[in-house]
């Protein structure tokens, strides 16, 4: 904890970001989020796109199929859910 002589500032560690687009947004309060990233092959080194999905909550329901959102890593919410929906960067058309 760090004490700012105006008013109480709280840290707690560094938490992990993710960028990516929502893929089902059909549960409850919850958004299944595709994060794709450009890794080398171990062998070959060629660049190849590798992508993971997330479970995060939502909610409020706002992230739609196809929007760009930003998740943040959280304490465990249910068996699959570690993520939490921070905002959305670019709404889909």
């Amino acid at each position: 904890m760090v004490k700012d002589t105006k008013e109480e500032v709280v840290q707690r560690g560094n938490r992990k970001e993710r960028v990516g687009t929502v893929v089902s947004d059909c549960q409850e309060k919850t958004i299944i989020v595709e994060v794709e990233r450009r890794t080398a092959h171990s062998l070959y080194k060629k660049v190849v796109k590798t992508s993971k999905r997330y479970t995060a909550d939502d909610q409020k329901n706002e992230a739609k199929i196809g929007d760009k959102v930003r998740i943040v890593e959280t304490r465990p919410l249910s068996k699959t859910k570690h993520w939490r929906l921070i905002d959305i960067i670019s709404v889909a058309e």
